[in-house]
Order: structure tokens, then sequence, then C-alpha cells
């Protein structure tokens, strides 16, 4: 069914049907002011489906936001500016500050939840 705004203050839905349409982005400063709460300039909030072997391969470049990367499930690498992580067990994540580079693989199918802020860049 899809997004529903419900009132003026808030909405519900399934993140998979609503965020279909923007990458995997269910929260952010390009959703359409239509979806209410959605649409924000502070917060971006990401619901992503990886297939094994799907990867970033090239790193981003200067992103001057904070991320925060968790695992909901499967397994799944993301290297940063200096280290990196493997995450196996639900709820594990990796976070970092502006400036730091990323890049990152599905070692099996995966599901990831992405938090970064602010959204507008």
């Amino acid at each position: 069914m899809g997004d529903r705004p419900v009132s003026d203050g808030w909405t519900a839905g399934n993140a998979n049907e609503d965020a279909a349409n923007t990458r995997g982005w269910l929260v952010g400063h390009f959703i359409d002011p239509s979806q209410g709460v959605r649409a924000s300039k502070d917060v971006e909030v990401k619901w992503a489906n990886h297939p094994a072997g799907d990867k970033r391969p090239e790193w981003t470049s200067d992103d001057q936001r904070t991320t925060l990367v968790m695992l909901i499930s499967g397994e799944f690498r993301v290297e940063v500016t200096g280290g990196g992580k493997i995450m196996t067990r639900q709820g594990d994540y990796v976070m970092w500050g502006p400036g730091v580079d990323h890049s990152w693989e599905a070692l099996a199918d995966s599901v990831v939840l992405t938090v970064r802020w602010p959204s507008a860049t």
C-alpha cells in the first residue's frame, strides 16, 4: 500500500515499498514535501536490501556529514578511512564523522539501515 500520511504530524508505511523509488532512502531533503514528515533537512534514513556481491567499489570523497550504518541481517563490510568492520550480528554498526571516506560490500544477502545527518549538503 505504500506510504500513508495519516495526519500533518505523522505517517506509517513499509520501508521496502515507500523507499522503492528513492534508491532505499526513506527520509531526507530529497523526499517530496507531500510525503509529510519524511521530508527532512535534518536527517536521512535509508533501508537497503543488498544481494551478496553488491558493492560500492569507489570510495566517497570528503562527505561532510555523520553516518551510521547498522546491520539488520546478513554479512556486510564497511571500509572507512583508517579501518573497517565486517558486520555479522544483527545490530552491529559502523559510524563515522565528517571528512571520513567509505566504501562497502555485501558479503551475503544483507539488509542495512543507514542514518546520515544533516540531510542537506
